[in-house]
């Protein structure tokens, strides 16, 4: 790729893209808060939050295949057209009043399900479309919007709320919809690659082989190994402090709804700082430093908030703040390294596989949590997953293969040879 390329095109992109997800958030805080006032049932909560991840924990692995297999601007496209389409039929149906919460279900599912083919898409163009000394701090950016989303979606969902009835709500989810599809009609979206192989047949690859290739992938190269599975230790130490939290701030601290919004508030803001601070510096030359010094520095902030006396509701809010910045410096340069060290033809296969991976801990940390919890105490497992998570970090100083993730070949073995011709060939 040119490195001197316009970043006019994908900024534009990024633009549609970042209106739609406020709209999205919005509607689904609204459509969880009416769950909430229809149902009063933390099994229907429960339920809505399973279906919200099983598409990328089941689906993951083999919709990225398809992601590095199709025209990644068609599949942003569909994916985006087809949460809209569901969001239309949905808006009917509370139109006439014929709504079933087994209907919010599906939309619900159907949202994932397009996101677990949007997001690797993009984050595979991004590398395309983006020079790669600027990748850490588009990440960076990447993080301010989802601070931002934190802290907006629930205030804004709540006025939609009390201004339009929920038809209206899900038509602000569709108007949003089009500044990410619309784009899409226009900008040129680079593809990989191919192989020798496919320009000389004029054929794809079959889809289980080009499967069996990018688990190969991943698997011969162990500073991607070791990144899946630190990505899979966090992430299973620390989901269950987001489903914790409002029971920490009740039982220990005797807070209420205040409380709790402003430790949501201020871990947004602590992300959205982060992504500033990520975005301006660009973080260690070797980029794997900057994320191993963030899950440092995230396990001091949780570690802070379950270590707070229950007169210090202050220094858990500053543990909130310090985690949510590091949150930034640990995915951005995760994200960009990705980006970066991953064959382009490779991303849509290897993102989809680490996000699945990482998410299937979900459920096991918080069936092993919820258990604990009720017997020793919300507070313990905050110090355990702050002294954890510092733990995960440390050691990966001392792992030479994470450290060297950034040297990582571009073409495993048994892999046909890419040409060197097409790097910007688009849709």
């Amino acid at each position: 790729m040119n490195k001197s390329k316009s970043l006019r095109p994908f900024f534009i992109l990024w633009s549609g893209q970042a209106l739609s997800l406020v709209g999205s958030a919005a509607v689904q805080f609204a459509l969880v808060w009416y769950l909430t006032q229809k149902t009063g049932s933390a099994t229907i909560l429960a339920t809505a939050s399973l279906v919200g991840f099983l598409p990328q924990v089941l689906l993951g692995p083999f919709a990225g295949v398809l992601v590095d297999r199709w025209s990644r601007r068609w599949t942003m496209f569909l994916a985006d057209s087809g949460i809209a389409l569901a969001t239309i039929v949905l808006a009917y149906l509370f139109w006439t009043e014929s709504i079933q919460i087994w209907h919010i279900f599906v939309l619900m599912f159907v949202r994932s399900l397009g996101q677990t083919f949007h997001h690797p898409a993009m984050q595979a163009s991004t590398s395309l479309m983006v020079p790669h000394e600027h990748l850490t701090r588009v990440q960076g950016i990447n993080q301010m919007l989802e601070g931002g989303l934190g802290i907006v979606s629930a205030p804004l969902g709540a006025l939609l709320l009390a201004l339009l009835p929920m038809q209206g709500v899900l038509a602000v989810d569709v108007i949003t919809a089009l500044f990410a599809v619309t784009p899409l009609l226009f900008i040129v979206v680079p593809q990989p690659e191919q192989s020798a192989e496919e320009l000389a047949t004029g054929q794809k690859t079959p889809y289980w082989t080009q499967m069996r290739q990018g688990l190969a992938y991943v698997w011969a190269w162990p500073g991607i190994l070791f990144l899946m599975l630190l990505a899979m230790l966090v992430n299973f130490v620390l989901t269950p402090v987001i489903s914790l939290q409002p029971l920490l701030i009740a039982d220990h601290f005797g807070g209420g709804a205040w409380e709790f919004g402003a430790m949501q508030s201020t871990f947004g803001i602590g992300i959205i700082v982060g992504g500033l601070t990520l975005g301006a510096w660009g973080g260690f030359k070797r980029r794997i430093y900057t994320s191993l010094v963030g899950l440092v520095g995230l396990g001091i902030g949780i570690g802070l908030i379950g270590l707070a006396p229950a007169n210090w509701f202050w220094l858990a809010v500053v543990g909130g703040f310090v985690g949510g910045g590091m949150i930034a410096f640990v995915n951005g340069p995760v994200r960009a390294i990705l980006q970066t060290a991953v064959a382009p033809e490779m991303q849509g296969r290897v993102m989809s596989l680490i996000g699945s991976m990482a998410t299937a801990m979900t459920p096991l940390g918080l069936m092993l949590a919820g258990p604990l919890a009720d017997q020793f105490g919300v507070r313990p497992w905050f110090i355990v997953a702050g002294v954890a998570t510092v733990l995960v970090g440390l050691s990966g100083f001392f792992i030479p293969a994470l450290l060297t993730v950034e040297d990582g070949r571009s073409t495993p073995p048994n892999l046909p040879e890419r040409t060197t011709d097409q790097s910007a060939q688009a849709t």
